[in-house]
C-alpha cells in the first residue's frame, strides 16, 4: 500500500509465472499421467490460462510424454482444468493480499476500498486475475495501464524526481 510517496505496508511472496507453470506441469502429470515441459506449460497459461470462470470455455491440444508408455501423446486441457491447476498459486496470492490489507491502517483501507487494487507485472495479464482478486477481497481490482513496465517507469520517475526521493528517505527499501 503506497500513500503520500511512500510504502506503508508491503509483502513479497514467491508466487509468480514460474510457479503457475510448475503447478500446471504437476496437474498434467497427476490428472493425465503425462509429462509436459516448461515451454508447453507456459504456452497453455498464455493461451487459455485463467483464474475466474469464463463465459466462453476454451481448450487446447497439448503434446506431452505418456508416463506409462514413454511415448508422445496428445491430450486436450480446458480452461476449467487450468483454473483447477492454478488454485493453490491463486490462493497464495490472495493470502498475501489479505495479509497486506489486514495490516493497512483503517484510514488508508478506506482509500483502498474506494480506489481499488492495481495489478502489475506479467502475471497481472492472466485472464480473470482482476476479477478473481475483486471477488476474493470485495475490493475493485484492475490491471495497471502498462503492467509490464509500470514498476520500471515508476522507478525512473523516482530517480528523476529528487524532491520525492528525498521525502522517501535514505533508509527506505526503494532507495537501498
Amino acid at each position: 500500500v503506497i500513500s503520500l510517496g511512500g510504502v506503508v505496508v508491503s509483502e513479497s511472496i514467491k508466487t509468480a509465472g514460474d510457479k503457475f507453470d510448475e503447478a500446471l506441469t504437476k496437474y498434467c502429470r497427476k490428472k493425465f499421467n503425462i509429462l509436459i515441459g516448461e515451454r508447453t506449460a507456459e504456452k497453455i497459461k498464455m493461451e487459455i490460462g485463467c483464474l475466474f470462470p469464463m463465459e466462453e470455455k476454451a481448450s487446447v491440444d497439448v503434446k506431452g510424454r505418456c508416463l506409462m508408455t514413454g511415448l508422445p501423446r496428445v491430450f486436450t486441457i480446458t480452461t476449467d482444468e487450468v483454473m483447477e491447476a492454478f488454485d493453490e498459486c491463486a490462493t497464495t496470492i490472495i493470502e498475501g493480499v489479505h495479509s497486506v490489507l489486514e495490516r493497512t491502517p483503517p484510514e488508508l483501507g478506506a482509500d483502498v476500498m474506494r480506489s481499488g487494487i492495481y495489478l502489475t507485472g506479467g502475471m497481472s495479464q492472466l485472464t480473470g486475475l482482476d476479477q478473481y482478486v475483486a471477488a476474493e477481497t470485495g475490493i475493485p481490482a484492475q490491471v495497471a495501464r502498462n503492467p509490464l513496465d509500470c514498476a520500471a517507469l515508476g522507478a525512473g520517475y523516482l530517480a528523476s524526481n529528487l524532491e520525492l526521493l528525498g521525502r522517501i528517505g535514505k533508509n527506505h527499501p526503494l532507495t537501498e
